[in-house]
Formats: C-alpha cells, structure tokens, sequence
C-alpha cells in the first residue's frame, strides 16, 4: 500500500481558502491560517495580524457584500511554501443595485499546511513576479 504523501498540495488548500471564503464559513477560514499570521492589502495600504484580526477584516469586506463570489482563474504552487492565485472578485454593495468586479493577484505563503502571509493586490503582473521571487528566496 503506498503511503500518504506528507506534504500538503498547497494548491489545493489555496482552492479550500477560496471556497470558504464563498461561503462566508469564517470559522473554517481562519482554521487556515497560522495564530501569528499577517494579511496585506497593497491598495488600502494595511495589514492585519493575527487570526482574529483577519477574521475581523474578513467579515467586514464580505458583510458589505449581499452577494459576493470569489472565482480562480489560476492557481500556482510556485514552491517553497508559496503560491500565487489570479482571482476575481464580484459583488453587489449591501443596499445597492449595482455590481462591483475586481481581478486580483494573491500570493500565500504556507507553513505546515497553514498560511502565515497573505498578500493582495489589483496588480496582478506584480503580485505574480513577486511571487516567484519570494519562491525563489525561500529555496
């Protein structure tokens, strides 16, 4: 019987991350991550740290959503615990009409099956070419 593999397809839970995010199960989502774990946002120019903090900023982009919906389009695992994901992103504002959509670049890094940085940007060329740089640092 051949035996499990012991490393974790990062591909794979990247796709998980997404999924829960979908369905606004935040309990799920912060399983993912790491206690001392950072989220970046280059457009708002912040971070947030810790499980509680991203939660909190989880629930508050997705709450001002009634409908929202994360697609990937790609998903690389670029090594070393790094992987780069080319989404995007839709809406409808609470109390609104119209659609926002927003195509945007995430690169995650993995730690033991968890993330412990997830930074995200509208510059999708950037985000991927500091990706592979990031992958290529942590060989």
């Amino acid at each position: 019987m051949p035996a499990k593999p012991t490393t974790p397809d990062l591909a794979e839970l990247t796709r998980r991350a997404i999924d829960v995010t979908n369905r606004g199960d935040f309990d799920a989502l912060v399983r993912l991550y790491a206690p001392d774990a950072v989220l970046k946002l280059r457009e708002i120019g912040t971070s947030f740290e810790g499980v509680a903090a991203i939660r909190g900023q989880f629930e508050d982009w997705i709450g001002s959503f009634e409908e929202f919906a994360v697609e990937p389009e790609e998903i690389l695992d670029l090594g070393n615990g790094v992987v780069f994901a080319v989404v995007g992103e839709s809406g409808r504002p609470a109390g609104s009409t119209g659609r926002v959509q927003e195509r945007t670049g995430w690169v995650f890094v993995w730690v033991d099956g968890l993330i412990v940085q997830l930074t995200g940007s509208t510059d999708v060329d950037g985000g991927r070419a500091a990706a592979e740089r990031l992958a290529e640092s942590r060989g």
